[in-house]
């Protein structure tokens, strides 16, 4: 696989573990930018998630179809002691928080953040 083809299956096997049924167009793009900032790369992952039934999109608002796929925290989420900057905020971190997906891992993030990137928030 290529480096844009392993970003794609992670930015949809995010989408496809999102905790929320619906989100706003601009709150999926917020998420896909934890994986990639590169417009036509998020353009190509909204129109795959579409294409496989990860998500509706009506407009400005996306429904998600996970299907009960959740993240579960105890085995899907890693914490890393290190020296991190979370994709999501930027911020500085001591404690990084990795999620575990099939196609790969994504992170780090910190503990507010996952939550947020997941749904859970």
């Amino acid at each position: 696989m290529t480096e844009r083809t392993d970003r794609v299956e992670l930015a949809l096997d995010l989408l496809a573990h999102l905790e929320t049924d619906e989100l706003t167009l601009a709150d999926v793009v917020d998420r896909i930018e934890t994986v990639t900032t590169d417009p036509s790369l998020t353009r190509e992952i909204l129109d795959a998630a579409e294409m496989r039934g990860v998500i509706d999109r009506d407009g400005a608002r996306v429904r998600t179809r996970r299907g009960g796929t959740f993240v579960r925290f105890e085995s899907q989420v890693v914490v890393r002691e290190g020296e991190f900057e979370c994709r999501r905020c930027g911020a500085g971190l001591s404690t990084g928080h990795f999620v575990r997906f099939d196609s790969g891992e994504l992170g780090p993030f910190g503990s507010s953040c996952v939550r947020k990137v997941l749904g859970r928030e």
